[in-house]
């Protein structure tokens, strides 16, 4: 099968290896004349970015970089965008690498004409109508891992220093006018990292699945993003140069982002706090939590859960799809337990109080209080299920 097509969903996607020769042409469709490239410095300094900057300046394009992004970004990341972006002019922005650099590429963009402070514009009722869409930056967007799904979706994810809380800024203008997913761009990850972000795709699909509210379109896309993890994130971290398990996994994750429209649940509420309180890979800390959240939610998911794994070819039972979890866990060298992350007790207070008032606490199917959150991650720390 040839790993290649043209998608409109939910934006223009260019999906295929060596499509990331295409970058200029994208960006010219997008409206952009002088892009700001917005990623890590890890990245920053490795070949593929610069052979991304020299097709666009090939293309006769002017491109600036800027890398001044943490792996858990911060509003002071997205204030030095915006002044690099300001004072060079620049008429758009490529968010370029993983989670991280595309969170804050498309805030970059997003506050790049806007007035207000950032956190005027967190995803709290209709706070985005707040903004001004004339000052919304084009945006186009190139993943480099296979996780987030974040070069699909209409938000970035900020950590507030202030408060340590992860805070979701968003707007539907944020969404990329065009995505180029070019799975020869992840063949570089070493395998945590594979590991870590493919569980995070998982995460988002099976978040998405179990959440309440009814919409069967994005339960669809969730139970397929699951059957690619399935059949494809171990041998993405045994082989990294399985182009075919990359590009699966790079579905998966646009899959996973825009499956969670629906909704998330427990396992971001406690990963978000964690993550800002440890400094935790997000991705590795979904899944970390996602067995202990599985149990936990089990009474209000159990039938759904039977279906799911009957879909994934396995016994059609809630246990056998909990233990394909904790195998696949296991294989691909995920901790059993938030130790393994480097996590300790000392904050489980702060995080049970924090979790219930994530965003996406609301759409998990049984309702997260602060005693359960605490219980949770309790049951996290010690291994229990």
């Amino acid at each position: 099968m040839q790993l290649r097509a043209n998608w409109n969903y939910p934006t223009t996607v260019r999906f295929g290896a060596g499509r990331i020769a295409e970058l200029g042409e994208a960006v010219r469709s997008a409206g952009i004349a002088r892009p700001l490239l917005v990623t890590d410095p890890r990245l920053a300094a490795m070949a593929m970015t610069m052979s991304a900057l020299d097709a666009l300046r090939a293309a006769g394009l002017s491109c600036a970089i800027f890398s001044e992004v943490r792996p858990n970004p911060v509003a002071a990341n997205v204030e030095a965008g915006v002044k690099v972006l300001r004072e060079g002019r620049h008429d758009g922005v490529i968010a370029f690498g993983g989670g991280s650099a595309l969170d804050v590429g498309k805030v970059v963009a997003f506050m790049a004409g806007q007035t207000r402070p950032m956190w005027d514009f967190e995803d709290v009722g209709d706070w985005w109508t707040r903004a001004d869409p004339a000052g919304i930056a084009p945006i186009v967007a190139v993943p480099t891992t296979a996780g987030t799904g974040s070069e699909v979706g209409r938000a970035g994810v900020v950590t507030d220093e202030a408060t340590h809380t992860k805070k979701i800024i968003f707007h539907p203008l944020m969404m990329p006018r065009v995505t180029i997913c070019d799975p020869e761009l992840t063949v570089g990850m070493p395998p945590a990292i594979t590991a870590g972000t493919g569980m995070d795709a998982f995460a988002h699909c099976l978040e998405a699945y179990c959440a309440p509210a009814y919409h069967p379109l994005a339960d669809g896309i969730a139970v397929e993003g699951m059957r690619l993890v399935k059949e494809n994130l171990a041998r993405a971290v045994a082989d990294g140069s399985d182009i075919e398990a990359r590009a699966h996994m790079m579905a998966a994750a646009a899959m996973g982002a825009t499956a969670f429209q629906k909704g998330l649940g427990a396992i971001h509420a406690l990963s978000h706090p964690v993550g800002s309180l440890y400094d935790t890979h997000h991705g590795m800390t979904n899944a970390v939590f996602m067995p202990y959240v599985l149990a936990f939610n089990r009474p209000a998911v159990e039938d759904r859960i039977a279906r799911l794994a009957a879909y994934l070819g396995l016994a059609a039972s809630f246990d056998a799809f909990l233990d394909f979890v904790l195998a696949l866990r296991r294989d691909i060298g995920v901790p059993h337990t938030l130790d393994g992350l480097g996590v300790d007790d000392d904050k489980a207070e702060t995080v049970a109080v924090m979790a219930p008032d994530d965003p996406t606490a609301g759409s998990n199917p049984v309702a997260l209080t602060r005693t359960s959150a605490l219980r949770i991650f309790s049951d996290a720390m010690e291994g229990r299920l």
